[in-house]
């Protein structure tokens, strides 16, 4: 069975921003990860049932580059494109899945190919 998430009615609303976990979160807004070995995490949202839902959502492998060549960028726009979930449906425009937020922050189709060949946790020695 598929996460329904958390109804965002039963968050605590702090102005723009929801507490969940601990933690103050703009909606559909990435910030740097607390998991390891991942780049970013979101707070992603979306109507299910009529209501808003949110769920946390990591995305991004550490270790790996992104954005870093016309090539590549190329390579996994194309690639990713057709990532299904367990339903058969593409996931590029599900906020509820990490190919949907990698697509859009890490490797946007819109902006030049300007990222890092490789990215490091800052605990890793080099």
């Amino acid at each position: 069975m598929l996460s329904k998430g958390i109804e965002l009615a039963k968050l605590k609303k702090v102005g723009d921003k929801y507490c969940y976990r601990g933690r103050l979160w703009k909606l559909n807004k990435p910030i740097k990860s607390t998991s390891k070995g991942k780049k970013m995490m979101v707070l992603a949202s979306k109507t299910l049932d009529g209501k808003p839902q949110g769920k946390i959502v990591h995305f991004g492998s550490l270790g790996y580059g992104h954005n870093y060549s016309i090539k590549a960028k190329k390579s996994y726009l194309a690639r990713s494109a057709n990532i299904r979930n367990k339903k058969g449906e593409p996931t590029k425009d599900d906020p509820w899945s990490a190919n949907h937020w990698s697509r859009k922050i890490l490797w946007p189709s819109n902006k030049p190919a300007t990222g890092p060949r490789k990215t490091q946790n800052k605990k890793s020695k080099p």
